[in-house]
């Protein structure tokens, strides 16, 4: 049984897809989007039908299983060396930029899975050798990734 929040927390201007007969539109957010909003709203984002594959090679795909975000990555600073972490925090002020790499170190952006793995790899890229764990993580729809 999938969890409640699957199907309520859809997003107003989310670009949704029509095909209702496509294979994966049982597990695709867009297509549940699409009947989500097509009950409550009076404009739709819709993809070009003509853009999607319909199978599992779609490009607009987006599975509505929750995946493993993380938030925050205060605590790596306490167990780095002061140079250590000035390499990382730099290689991850150069990938973010600087407003946005503090946000996601409080903890107020979200990690996706590929916005964990490039802070792990700046953790290596920096001399750490120690595992570190974000400061909290939390189950949540990957609508954009």
């Amino acid at each position: 049984m999938k969890p409640k929040k699957l199907y309520t927390s859809t997003l107003k201007n989310y670009p949704v897809c029509q095909h209702s007969d496509c294979p994966m539109a049982a597990t695709c957010l867009r297509q549940v989007s699409y009947t989500k909003l097509l009950e409550n709203e009076e404009y739709l984002h819709l993809i070009n039908p003509n853009k999607c594959s319909k199978d599992v090679t779609c490009r607009y795909y987006r599975d509505n299983q929750p995946i493993m975000y993380a938030r925050g990555f205060t605590n790596f600073q306490k167990r780095m060396f002061p140079d250590q972490y000035l390499k990382f925090m730099n290689l991850l002020i150069a990938t973010f930029g600087r407003n946005p790499y503090f946000e996601r170190r409080r903890g107020e952006t979200a990690l996706s899975p590929k916005e964990q793995a490039i802070v792990l790899k700046a953790l290596k890229q920096a001399g750490v050798t120690e595992e570190m764990k974000f400061d909290k993580y939390e189950e949540n729809l990957n609508w954009n990734d």
